[in-house]
């Protein structure tokens, strides 16, 4: 599983359509209304690097409204639920 993390800048004033548009790709998981320099983050999670290219660059930048993309793609994961699975063996 590949997972990227997608920083969206959107126009203002359609950053909740913006936001569902995102929502509804398949292959995007999650999207997060954010404050700081960008407007949204999207969680993108796909089985091959290649899928990113296609989720992103043929689906979430041709969203109305959407301006700048700047895309992440996760090396590993770490959070508390894989911590706790990896010392309960």
């Amino acid at each position: 599983m590949i997972t990227a993390v997608v920083f969206v800048h959107a126009d203002v004033s359609s950053i909740p359509d913006v936001a569902e548009a995102i929502a509804e790709i398949p292959g995007v998981t999650e999207v997060y209304s954010v404050t700081g320099s960008i407007d949204l983050i999207a969680l993108v999670r796909v089985k091959q690097v290649d899928d990113v290219a296609t989720v992103v660059a043929d689906k979430l930048n041709k969203v109305p409204g959407v301006i700048d993309t700047e895309t992440h793609i996760a090396f590993r994961t770490f959070s508390r639920h894989d911590l706790e699975a990896a010392f309960s063996l």
